[in-house]
Parts: structure tokens; sequence; C-alpha cells
């Protein structure tokens, strides 16, 4: 089924199984479709089209890069690269449509690029990880409205790196302590400490991912292991996470696989 957009680069099925939502990086867009008994597609539910451009040469147009729903099922949230916002907007389980929300999204410092965005498991707090200035945005969430308040900004990379590098995915620890950014170009997996009362960040240290380019990684369900897709040197490698630290440590687990770019656990 055409994604209505040019580039789809990620989807999500909605919580009660029967809509499948998709982000077109390349077309600056969202859609949502019908998921039919046999798996199926029907055609487009909702369609939105963004609009508008940045500070970066990236930006000159919109770049819709994720699509991401809570539990509750009430609200779709699409970090767009090219206009440094995400976006936020009402979802209708029963017709599978979308309208904004107000407010319709929540702005991030020009030329941040936001890529992706994890929810801690309150509920209260969700950190948006900046592709173009490599930063992670920590904001409260308040769940009612859909709506965001900035907390914090803070770097992905050590103070005296001076190379180029992007970001790429992120991920808060299912025990809601540690959160985890990735880094193309360092080639590392920066983590952090999440202040339990505030939702903020504190650096604890980059762990090189023994590859390149890791464009996504992927906590395994228990919370024991870490899988960094290392997109450049078409390998996996399996750190152990410490629950006490959060801190990685190789398994010496690595996985050959040409030029990954997605896990997924089931």
């Amino acid at each position: 089924m055409p994604s209505r957009g040019e580039s789809p680069c990620h989807l999500v099925v909605d919580k009660t199984g029967k809509w499948l939502l998709a982000a077109n990086y390349g077309g600056g867009s969202v859609a949502a479709f019908r998921i039919a008994n046999d798996g199926t597609l029907g055609e487009a539910s909702a369609f939105v089209q963004h609009t508008g451009s940045s500070v970066h040469p990236r930006q000159r147009g919109p770049h819709a890069h994720q699509v991401v729903l809570l539990p509750d099922n009430k609200f779709v949230f699409v970090p767009d690269l090219g206009l440094d916002k995400i976006l936020v907007y009402h979802f209708d389980p029963g017709k599978g449509t979308l309208s904004a929300a107000d407010p319709p999204f929540a702005a991030l410092e020009p030329g941040s690029g936001p890529r992706h965005l994890a929810f801690h498991p309150n509920g209260r707090v969700a950190y948006a990880v900046n592709e173009l200035k490599s930063t992670v945005a920590a904001f409260s969430y308040n769940k009612t409205r859909g709506s965001f308040d900035a907390l914090q900004t803070i770097s992905t990379l050590p103070k005296d790196f001076s190379g180029n590098s992007s970001c790429a995915e992120v991920a808060v620890h299912q025990s809601g302590r540690f959160l985890y950014a990735s880094n193309r170009g360092h080639d590392s997996i920066a983590i952090f400490e999440i202040d339990r009362s505030k939702g903020t960040l504190r650096p604890v240290e980059h762990i090189p991912t023994q590859g390149k380019t890791p464009r996504h990684f992927a906590i395994s369900p228990a919370g024991d292991y870490l899988f960094a897709a290392n997109q450049g040197s078409d390998n996996v490698v399996v750190f152990r996470i410490d629950r006490n630290t959060g801190r990685l440590s190789p398994t010496g687990e690595v996985l050959d696989v040409s030029m990954p770019v997605c896990i997924t656990f089931f």
C-alpha cells in the first residue's frame, strides 16, 4: 500500500491492533491505515502533510522521522527533523483519524533536528534525541493535554570531542533509572542516569559500539542486554547492562549482519 509520502522511515501499530501509522521522512508527512483481519492494509484513513523549515541545510523542508503512541492510545507524537518540532495529534482509534492537539507541537532549539522520542516508564517525562545537534532534550509530559514543557538539553558527546557526529536512537531502560543514546561518528552509546524526582539527566559514560555508525540499538525485554546495530561495519554487538550503574560491558557476542538499521524484540 502506498505510504502517501516519499521515503517512509518508521511505523507503529496502535494498541487496538486495527491501525498502522507511518512517518514519511522525505515527504514530511504522517498517515494512518486500517489493518484488516488478514493483515492487509486499507486505504489511508488519515493523512497530514507537514510544512515549514528551519536553519540547518538539511532542514529546508519537513522530515517526519518517527510515529509514537503511548499505551492510552490518545495521542500520536511525530518528531520532525526538518521543523525542529515534535508534532502532537489526537488519535481516534475508532476511525483511525488524526487531528492537531492543543498545543499542536513542542518546539526545540533551532537546528536541533529531532529524530526519535522515548518516554519514561512513569509516563510523566519524555526524551527527544536530536540528530543534528547531538543532544537529548528532556520534557515533562502532561498526559491530559498531550503537551510538553522543556526541562533540560544535554549533549550526547564527550566535551573533548571535535569531530563530526550525529545522533540516531534513544531509549529509556525498563527500570526508569537510565537513558541511552547512540552517536554516529563518535560511534558510541552515551549513558545517562535519570534523576528520579526531576527526570533530568546526568552523564555516566560513553562506550564505543565496536563498529561504525550505530544507527539503532535495542534493550532486551528483561533489561539485561543492549544490542547495538552498527550499520557502517555490518555487525550487531551485544553489551551487558549493569542494573545498578547503567554501564555497559561487551559480552563478546558479535553478529555479522549486512547494514543493520533496526532491532525489534517480539
